[in-house]
Protein backbone atom coordinates (compact mmCIF):
# COMPACT_ATOMS: atom_id res chain seq x y z
CA UNK A 1 0.00 0.00 0.00
CA UNK A 2 1.37 3.61 -0.72
CA UNK A 3 -1.77 5.52 0.01
CA UNK A 4 -1.19 8.67 3.01
CA UNK A 5 -1.42 7.64 6.47
CA UNK A 6 -2.90 9.92 8.90
CA UNK A 7 -2.52 9.89 12.54
CA UNK A 8 -5.29 10.38 14.82
CA UNK A 9 -6.29 10.37 18.57
CA UNK A 10 -9.22 8.71 19.72
CA UNK A 11 -11.49 8.66 16.51
CA UNK A 12 -12.19 5.22 16.04
CA UNK A 13 -15.80 4.10 17.23
CA UNK A 14 -15.90 1.08 19.07
CA UNK A 15 -17.40 -0.67 15.78
CA UNK A 16 -14.49 0.59 13.45
CA UNK A 17 -11.96 -0.89 16.57
CA UNK A 18 -13.80 -4.16 16.50
CA UNK A 19 -13.41 -4.30 12.73
CA UNK A 20 -10.34 -3.39 12.57
CA UNK A 21 -9.35 -6.29 15.13
CA UNK A 22 -11.24 -8.71 13.16
CA UNK A 23 -9.33 -8.33 10.21
CA UNK A 24 -6.18 -8.62 12.39
CA UNK A 25 -7.39 -11.62 14.42
CA UNK A 26 -5.68 -13.51 12.44
CA UNK A 27 -2.26 -12.07 13.05
CA UNK A 28 -2.39 -11.95 16.69
CA UNK A 29 -0.39 -14.89 18.14
CA UNK A 30 -2.26 -16.68 19.67
CA UNK A 31 -5.72 -15.50 18.02
CA UNK A 32 -7.46 -12.56 19.81
CA UNK A 33 -10.91 -14.30 19.35
CA UNK A 34 -9.44 -17.09 21.09
CA UNK A 35 -8.80 -14.74 23.88
CA UNK A 36 -11.67 -12.31 24.29
CA UNK A 37 -15.03 -11.59 22.76
CA UNK A 38 -13.51 -8.78 20.22
CA UNK A 39 -16.58 -6.20 20.37
CA UNK A 40 -16.85 -6.56 23.71
CA UNK A 41 -12.96 -5.87 23.95
CA UNK A 42 -13.16 -3.47 21.39
CA UNK A 43 -16.37 -1.21 23.36
CA UNK A 44 -13.78 -1.38 27.12
CA UNK A 45 -10.87 0.07 24.55
CA UNK A 46 -13.19 2.99 22.82
CA UNK A 47 -14.40 3.53 26.20
CA UNK A 48 -10.81 3.67 28.55
CA UNK A 49 -8.20 3.36 26.46
CA UNK A 50 -6.07 6.21 24.62
CA UNK A 51 -6.46 4.87 21.25
CA UNK A 52 -3.60 6.07 18.52
CA UNK A 53 -4.71 5.14 15.02
CA UNK A 54 -3.22 4.76 11.72
CA UNK A 55 -5.75 5.79 9.00
CA UNK A 56 -6.05 5.67 5.30
CA UNK A 57 -8.38 6.41 2.79
CA UNK A 58 -11.39 6.33 5.73
CA UNK A 59 -9.85 3.03 6.59
CA UNK A 60 -8.24 2.17 10.17
CA UNK A 61 -4.93 0.19 9.46
CA UNK A 62 -3.32 0.21 12.38
CA UNK A 63 -4.63 0.55 15.82
CA UNK A 64 -2.43 0.93 19.52
CA UNK A 65 -4.29 1.31 22.86
CA UNK A 66 -3.28 2.47 26.23
CA UNK A 67 -4.27 2.56 29.36
CA UNK A 68 -2.93 5.12 31.76
CA UNK A 69 -5.56 4.80 34.54
CA UNK A 70 -3.39 3.92 37.47
CA UNK A 71 -2.24 7.16 38.93
CA UNK A 72 -1.56 5.51 42.14
CA UNK A 73 1.20 3.32 40.89
CA UNK A 74 1.77 5.57 37.92
CA UNK A 75 2.21 2.68 35.44
CA UNK A 76 0.26 2.77 31.79
CA UNK A 77 -0.55 -0.40 30.16
CA UNK A 78 -0.51 -1.29 26.44
CA UNK A 79 -3.18 -3.32 25.55
CA UNK A 80 -3.25 -3.49 21.68
CA UNK A 81 -1.19 -3.34 19.18
CA UNK A 82 -2.25 -4.15 15.46
CA UNK A 83 -1.56 -3.35 11.67
CA UNK A 84 -3.60 -4.62 8.93
CA UNK A 85 -1.81 -7.56 7.03
CA UNK A 86 -1.12 -5.24 3.91
CA UNK A 87 0.26 -2.25 6.11
CA UNK A 88 2.59 -4.61 7.56
CA UNK A 89 6.36 -3.44 7.74
CA UNK A 90 5.87 0.16 7.34
CA UNK A 91 6.69 1.16 10.20
CA UNK A 92 3.02 1.99 11.38
CA UNK A 93 3.28 -0.37 14.28
CA UNK A 94 6.60 0.88 15.99
CA UNK A 95 5.31 4.85 15.67
CA UNK A 96 2.04 3.91 17.33
CA UNK A 97 4.19 2.43 20.09
CA UNK A 98 5.70 5.56 19.85
CA UNK A 99 3.11 7.34 20.36
CA UNK A 100 1.54 5.64 23.39
CA UNK A 101 5.09 5.99 25.09
CA UNK A 102 4.77 9.54 24.55
CA UNK A 103 1.74 9.77 25.76
CA UNK A 104 2.91 7.47 28.41
CA UNK A 105 5.38 10.22 29.67
CA UNK A 106 2.64 13.39 29.05
CA UNK A 107 0.72 11.77 31.55
CA UNK A 108 3.13 11.28 34.14
CA UNK A 109 3.69 7.65 34.09
CA UNK A 110 6.88 5.92 35.35
CA UNK A 111 6.26 2.92 33.69
CA UNK A 112 4.72 0.87 30.88
CA UNK A 113 3.61 -2.67 30.59
CA UNK A 114 2.37 -4.79 28.00
CA UNK A 115 2.12 -9.11 27.25
CA UNK A 116 3.07 -10.24 24.04
CA UNK A 117 3.03 -14.08 23.03
CA UNK A 118 6.45 -15.51 24.04
CA UNK A 119 6.84 -16.70 20.57
CA UNK A 120 5.82 -13.59 18.70
CA UNK A 121 9.62 -12.84 18.01
CA UNK A 122 8.40 -9.63 15.77
CA UNK A 123 7.00 -8.34 18.05
CA UNK A 124 9.04 -8.85 20.56
CA UNK A 125 12.05 -7.12 18.68
CA UNK A 126 9.50 -3.83 17.81
CA UNK A 127 9.13 -3.70 21.65
CA UNK A 128 12.54 -4.49 22.30
CA UNK A 129 13.42 -1.78 19.43
CA UNK A 130 11.13 1.09 21.77
CA UNK A 131 13.33 0.17 24.81
CA UNK A 132 11.09 -2.43 26.29
CA UNK A 133 12.76 -5.59 27.88
CA UNK A 134 11.77 -9.14 28.26
CA UNK A 135 10.63 -9.90 31.84
CA UNK A 136 8.78 -12.31 33.97
CA UNK A 137 7.11 -14.99 31.43
CA UNK A 138 3.80 -16.28 31.95
CA UNK A 139 3.37 -18.75 29.43
CA UNK A 140 2.51 -18.82 26.63
CA UNK A 141 2.78 -15.02 27.39
CA UNK A 142 5.90 -12.90 28.54
CA UNK A 143 5.75 -9.40 30.48
CA UNK A 144 7.39 -6.45 28.80
CA UNK A 145 8.60 -3.64 30.85
CA UNK A 146 9.89 0.30 29.90
CA UNK A 147 10.94 2.16 32.85
CA UNK A 148 10.18 6.50 32.39
CA UNK A 149 12.04 8.48 34.43
CA UNK A 150 12.42 12.31 33.91
CA UNK A 151 10.77 12.23 30.68
CA UNK A 152 14.05 9.58 29.87
CA UNK A 153 13.16 5.62 29.49
CA UNK A 154 15.25 3.65 31.33
CA UNK A 155 14.73 -0.48 31.53
CA UNK A 156 14.05 -2.35 33.97
CA UNK A 157 12.67 -6.08 35.02
CA UNK A 158 9.03 -6.82 33.88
Amino acid sequence: MSAAVESLLNKASAAQIADHLLCCDAGFVPSLSGRVEIRDYAQKIASKATTFEAWSGGTLVGLAAVYCNDQENRIAYITSVSVLKDWACKGIAAGLVGQCIDHAKASGMRQIRLEVAADNTPAIKLYEGRGFIVGKANRPFVGMNLCLKNGEEHEQQA
